[in-house]
This record gives C-alpha cells, sequence and structure tokens, in this order.
C-alpha cells in the first residue's frame, strides 16, 4: 500500500534527511509555491502538489551525486506514493536522471525549482529584502546576467518554460506572485 504524507509529515521526512536550514527553507518555498500553482491548474491537489514540493530535493544535502536517484529508494522504503516518487525526481530530468515530466505538476516543479532560488537572491539584493516590492523587470536583469545566482540554471528554467508552454515573463511574474503568498519569513 502507498503513503501519501501530509504536508506536515514531508516536513519531518525533509527534517530526517537534511539538517541545512538552506534545504529546509527551500523545501519550504518550493512546496508553497507549488501549493500556489495547484489552486490554479489541479484546484482539488494542492496538499498533494505542496508534499511534492516539500519532497522535491529529499536526498539532495545528503547525495549530492545522487540527486533525484537515491530518493527513489529511500521514498520506496518509506512506502511513499509512486506517483509522488515520479513528480519528485522528474524535477531532475536531463540532469542526473531521465524521468520526464509528463504533467503539468511534473512540468511547473521543474521550471519553478531553480526560478525560486534566483528570485529569492534577487529579493535578498532589495533594501526590503523581500520579493513583496520585487518587479519582473528586476529578475529579467539579474536572469541575463549569469554570473549573478550562478547556481540557478537558466537553461533549466527555459526548459521548463518550453514544457509548459508558457511566456518566461508569465512564469517569473505567476513564480513571483507565488513567493509573495508564502509566510513572510519564508518570501524574503
Amino acid at each position: 500500500m502507498s503513503y501519501i504524507p501530509t504536508v506536515q509529515e514531508a516536513k519531518t521526512i525533509l527534517k530526517k534527511y537534511n539538517e541545512d536550514t538552506f534545504h529546509l527553507k527551500h523545501g519550504e518555498i518550493v512546496s508553497g509555491v507549488m501549493g500556489y500553482f495547484a489552486k490554479e491548474y489541479d484546484p482539488d491537489r494542492v496538499e498533494f502538489w505542496k508534499v511534492v514540493g516539500m519532497l522535491h530535493d529529499l536526498d539532495f544535502e545528503q547525495f549530492p551525486e545522487e540527486h533525484c536517484i537515491k530518493q527513489q529508494s529511500l521514498m520506496a522504503d518509506l512506502g511513499i506514493d509512486e506517483e509522488i516518487i515520479h513528480a519528485t525526481c522528474s524535477h531532475g530530468y536531463g540532469l542526473t536522471v531521465d524521468i520526464e515530466p509528463q504533467n503539468t505538476m511534473e512540468k511547473i516543479l521543474f521550471a519553478t525549482d531553480e526560478l525560486t532560488g534566483l528570485i529569492g537572491a534577487v529579493a535578498v539584493m532589495r533594501p526590503s529584502k523581500s520579493v513583496d516590492d520585487l518587479e519582473l523587470k528586476s529578475v529579467k536583469k539579474k536572469f541575463k546576467n549569469l554570473n549573478f545566482a550562478a547556481g540557478c540554471s537558466r537553461d533549466v528554467i527555459l526548459q521548463g518554460t518550453q514544457m509548459l508552454g508558457w511566456e518566461l515573463d508569465d512564469l517569473i511574474q505567476k513564480t513571483i506572485l507565488a513567493m509573495r503568498s508564502l509566510n513572510p519569513e519564508l518570501n524574503l
């Protein structure tokens, strides 16, 4: 029998394999962003999308060389539902795994995972240190500067945008709005 954890249970599972504050905060941010998008694209499964967001980097801290590979067995050992395993691992498509994002949820995770990092990096450079007053043009300017937040792959963001059939501006704007919707301590 497969197990679908609640968001709180997913947070506890994430903490079992991750101690670094950055990774835990990133899990919560992506979880919140996924919940925001779920309200529009899959309103009956907001909690499920949030769980996927919370668990997407489960193996990253302990097994960075096996990211999205090791978490398949970690989640299977916990009895976690196969749909969650597929969804979380699909964000490593073309990087560490050949699990292609299939549905809107998986494509949004793929596209926004790196983008939340870029938006967060832009936000902390602002006097407000927040996304509350962050504008699209500021993110686009930093998007073009490959030395800024160099760890945030622009190629992955663009590939995710193409998967979704969206314009980059739309993805960035929606993700800014999603991050604004989070608790103040998470929205940077």
